[in-house]
């Protein structure tokens, strides 16, 4: 075997057809809303796109713009697709995924609330590390009941567990796939459980230059990436 420290992990996927992510999808991060614009548990899920330009792996850097004054991280478990989908059935679903990775929806907090919607506070360059690997949906038997965690410069931020998802991975397919047709290599970010840093007490905890994000998801590893703050 290779030593991990000498071996450079790029990201699992760089090119997919597609990054559609989901908004408020945890039940513990609808609870933790200090905006005050969550009013109800969404009946369908919300969605969004991310570019392929955001996609980073294992050990690389996210670059915080100095104009980017409120960065922010977002654990989720990722979908990828294995074949192509159209209007299946939450039980068809579960043959169409391939497996799953870990995905950090990476959010410039100050731009996304400023907007109407959230695509240019989630889009810019590095703002998606994936990784560290794609485990196969067989060797995940229950995906809909994994821990997940986040830890900044060490310290323990979201730990939460799969469950408490509003859409389980498979609704999650059916909804998509009646709407556009999911494609083989597509990635489907769930969403993210409570404990991001705009939402922490008594006051937000935004990453800053030299912070390390370590994201820990049951059954897949972890992904870790440093925050790299670039003047533009």
């Amino acid at each position: 075997s290779v030593p991990l420290d000498e071996v450079k992990l790029l990201a699992p996927l760089v090119h997919p057809p597609k990054i559609i992510c989901l908004g408020l999808n945890y039940l513990d991060h609808i609870e933790e809303d200090v905006t005050g614009r969550v009013k109800v548990v969404p009946s369908e899920p919300i969605i969004f796109i991310k570019p392929h330009t955001t996609i980073i792996g294992y050990g690389q850097s996210i670059i915080k713009p100095s104009f980017v004054k409120q960065l922010d991280y977002e654990a989720e478990l990722a979908i990828v697709m294995g074949a192509r989908a159209k209007n299946v059935s939450a039980e068809e679903a579960r043959s169409c995924i391939f497996g799953y990775t870990i995905l950090n929806d990476v959010t410039a907090r100050d731009i996304q609330l400023k907007d109407v919607q959230w695509t240019r506070g989630k889009s810019l360059d590095t703002f998606a590390p994936i990784g560290p690997c794609i485990v196969t949906q067989n060797q995940i038997p229950d995906p809909t009941n994994l821990y997940i965690r986040t830890w900044v410069n060490g310290e323990l931020r979201q730990n939460s567990t799969t469950k408490n998802m509003i859409f389980n991975v498979y609704e999650i397919v059916h909804h998509l796939s009646r709407v556009m047709t999911l494609e083989p290599c597509d990635i489907i970010a769930t969403g993210t459980p409570a404990g991001v840093g705009y939402a922490m007490k008594p006051e937000p905890k935004f990453l800053q230059d030299g912070d390390v994000v370590r994201i820990e998801i049951e059954g897949i590893g972890m992904l870790e990436n440093r925050v790299v703050e670039v003047n533009f």
